[in-house]
């Protein structure tokens, strides 16, 4: 299984890839307000890349349980001159963590090159077009609700057969867009409609998303379930935490893990994958 667009090649049955965590926002969850300032976000990204990130997500509104929205506007003031800055500077994909085809234009025009789209193409209906007209990747993550109203007692009669559905869906909306199938990248999306029981149940069962032989992307880093496990740590102290979820991901069979912690999760992923696929 491989994806490959523009200059960019990854070849997911040799490793784990790893996706770092850009925030340019005052309130995401972990790391909202540190990287507002265009240059402290644009070392970041450096760093990043030096500690083995192989994607860099930029991300402009916060999705964070009961998040306030961002108008089009404001987030694409906050992505755009961040993403022109690092694509001069990195030789790895950045991609753009919005559900806004707006922000997505602009993003792409800026030198994004793959969209992260939370809603799986449902939020907005030009979206689609947006990633085939590029000839971009997309991400199609699963959510229930939205970001204001997902975490309120969020239920399921089938978990991963539901996400599963609304996957397939998502695939066959890119696929209609445009979006060739070997272009499309799936996230059960933890954290988005699950309690702590879900997304547990979502890394115990990953594999089974093996049988859309699409990559997986596994994004659970410093998430509230890691933090309600270990007597409510607070998010800066979910390092462990984190690692561990990502060992287990990446052994049921993660593709992409997208984190915080670049450099640790680099190494994990590593370990991982030689216990794995073999040293």
């Amino acid at each position: 299984m491989k994806l490959s667009w523009r200059n960019y090649s990854f070849d997911f049955t040799q490793r784990t890839y790893v996706m770092g965590i850009l925030n340019v926002t005052p309130d995401s969850f972990s790391d909202g307000g540190s990287y507002l300032r265009r240059d402290s976000a644009v070392e970041r990204a450096l760093a990043m890349e030096r500690d083995g990130a192989d994607i860099i997500d930029v991300g402009g509104e916060s999705t964070r349980p009961g998040a306030e929205k961002v108008s089009v506007k404001e987030e694409i003031q906050r992505v755009v001159p961040v993403i022109e800055e690092i694509t001069k500077r990195v030789q790895i994909p950045v991609s753009i963590d919005t559900y806004k085809s707006a922000v997505a234009e602009a993003a792409v025009s800026a030198g994004a090159s793959m969209i992260n789209d939370i809603s799986g193409l449902r939020f907005d209906p030009q979206m689609p077009s947006i990633a085939a007209l590029h000839k971009i990747p997309v991400v199609i993550m699963h959510i229930k609700g939205t970001p204001e109203n997902m975490q309120k007692n969020p239920v399921y009669t089938s978990l991963i057969s539901e996400i599963m559905d609304y996957l397939r869906e998502g695939i066959h909306i890119a696929m209609q867009a445009g979006i060739p199938g070997d272009r499309i990248i799936l996230d059960p999306g933890i954290g988005f409609g699950k309690t702590v029981e879900h997304n547990l149940e979502i890394i115990q069962r990953l594999n089974e998303f093996e049988g859309f032989e699409k990559p997986v992307l596994l994004g659970h880093s410093r998430k509230s379930f890691i933090g309600r496990i270990l007597d409510d740590l607070p998010v800066t102290d979910r390092l462990e935490g984190t690692a561990a979820a990502a060992a287990i991901g990446i052994f049921n069979g993660a593709n992409i893990i997208r984190v915080h912690d670049v450099k640790e999760m680099v190494r994990v992923a590593r370990v991982a994958d030689a216990i794995r696929r073999g040293y």
